[in-house]
């Protein structure tokens, strides 16, 4: 498994304290009292604005993050970040209109850029992820707010906090 390493500053341009983090973290506000810039040395993070792994959820290959949040445009500054293990190997997913894995389902194995144009499937309401660590997104051609799916069950993304939000298109996580 290839190791991630992320260093958040508490100012822009990599001043002020700084944290480093090779893991998750649910709650950054312990180590730093606010983060305006990072750098990701190795690895891909998903890094959040609460604590806990919720709230609006961001995507960070590696890179320098010098003022992330006028980059990505962020309102808040992160509070907590996830590693992504690197897959190898296969990726799967069945993606369901209706919440408990009901109504039409189709089976991912690459990338959709658009749902409804690929199986005129309007709303996306549940998953079910094998294999692979996967992004979805609220708009087609992986744009908008984005949320992380590691394997395993989902049987319903309005109870994950994510009411409101409609995911037209989802994207493996690749080896960069």
């Amino acid at each position: 498994v290839t190791m991630g390493r992320i260093i958040f500053y508490e100012d822009r341009n990599f001043q002020g304290r700084s944290y480093e983090c090779m893991s998750d973290c649910s709650d950054m506000s312990n180590y730093l009292s606010r983060c305006h810039s990072c750098r990701v040395e190795s690895g891909c993070f998903m890094v959040y604005d609460r604590p806990n792994f919720m709230g609006n959820q961001y995507f960070m290959r590696r890179g320098e993050y010098a003022d992330y949040m006028s980059m990505m445009g962020m309102r808040d500054c992160i509070r907590s970040c996830r590693m992504i293990p690197m897959h190898r190997g296969q990726f799967r997913m069945r993606i369901y209109e209706r919440e408990n894995f009901g109504g039409q389902m189709y089976e991912l194995m690459d990338d959709c850029d658009n749902i409804m144009d690929r199986y005129r499937m309007s709303d996306c309401m549940s998953c079910h992820v094998m294999d692979g660590h996967w992004l979805m997104y609220e708009q087609p051609h992986y744009r908008g707010r984005m949320m992380y799916l590691r394997p395993g069950e989902y049987r319903s993304f309005r109870d994950m906090g994510m009411g409101g939000m409609r995911f037209m298109s989802m994207r493996r996580i690749m080896d960069m």
